[in-house]
This record gives structure tokens, C-alpha cells and sequence, in this order.
């Protein structure tokens, strides 16, 4: 997969998905367009997804922890390690479910935690808390 913005007509909103598995990315990457005008850009493991978020500056990250090479436990701490990523809201969207899971993911960064597989409502409770959006620009059906 090609890892490139995906504009939307009149997108305001980025949001960076970081996902190993092809299928997952382009799931999600359908959900956020249906869930919300937005721009969505895409990473298969940690190096991208530092480089993408370096250089695009999302408003919200959708991280999975089980990445190739550097999980999201280190991408989410360089990310606050970086000056001008380190206020971007980082959302763990993952199948690790355990407590510990969740606490290793706040402790390394991440500000919110969805666990595999969710329901697309919890996905948009999650993006509309995140970023402060009222929920009537969300189009959940």
C-alpha cells in the first residue's frame, strides 16, 4: 500500500493510522471517511508513521502497538519526544486488551486506548473526546 494522504473534499481534519495489516488500514481508513470529512493518511510500521506525523502534523493519531520493528510503545514516546509532534493526541487502537496493556500505552504517551475489535461508536466517541469536536459533525448512522 501506497502510504499517501488520502484527501477528502474540503478536509480540515488529519489523522494519522498506523497499522501493520493492509486490510485494517484500509478499514479504518473507510470508517473515518464515512465517520467524518477528514484527510487520512496511512503507515504500516513506526519509522513511516514518525516521518508522516514529522511532516504532516496530524490533529490525531490511531496507533496499534504490534508494529514491525519499533511497536507503538516507542513510536508514541518519540513522538512526545519531538517538538512538533508532542501535543498531537495519540489514540492506541489495538487487540492488546489486558490492564497492563492499557497502562504501558498511557505510560509511553498514548492519551486513549480502543481495544480490537470495536465498534465503529466507540471509534467516533473516542476521535470526538480527542479533539474536541461537537458530536454533530460526526456522521454516525
Amino acid at each position: 500500500m501506497d502510504i499517501q494522504p488520502s484527501p477528502a473534499i474540503g478536509a480540515q481534519v488529519k489523522i494519522l493510522v498506523v497499522d501493520d495489516d493492509q486490510d485494517n488500514l484500509l478499514l479504518v481508513n473507510y470508517q473515518l471517511l464515512q465517520l467524518l470529512d477528514c484527510t487520512v493518511l496511512s503507515a504500516q510500521d513506526g519509522q513511516t508513521a514518525l516521518s508522516l506525523a514529522e511532516t504532516y502534523e496530524p490533529d490525531l493519531i490511531l496507533l496499534d502497538i504490534m508494529l514491525p520493528e519499533m511497536d507503538g510503545f516507542e513510536v508514541a514516546r518519540r513522538l512526545r519526544e519531538m517538538p512538533q509532534t508532542q501535543k498531537i493526541p495519540i489514540i492506541a487502537v489495538t487487540a492488546m486488551a489486558r490492564s497492563l496493556d492499557q497502562d504501558l500505552a498511557l505510560a509511553s504517551g498514548c492519551d486513549g486506548y480502543v481495544c480490537k475489535p470495536y465498534e465503529m461508536e466507540t471509534l467516533a466517541a473516542a476521535i470526538e473526546r480527542h479533539l474536541n469536536l461537537p458530536a454533530s459533525l460526526l456522521r454516525l448512522s
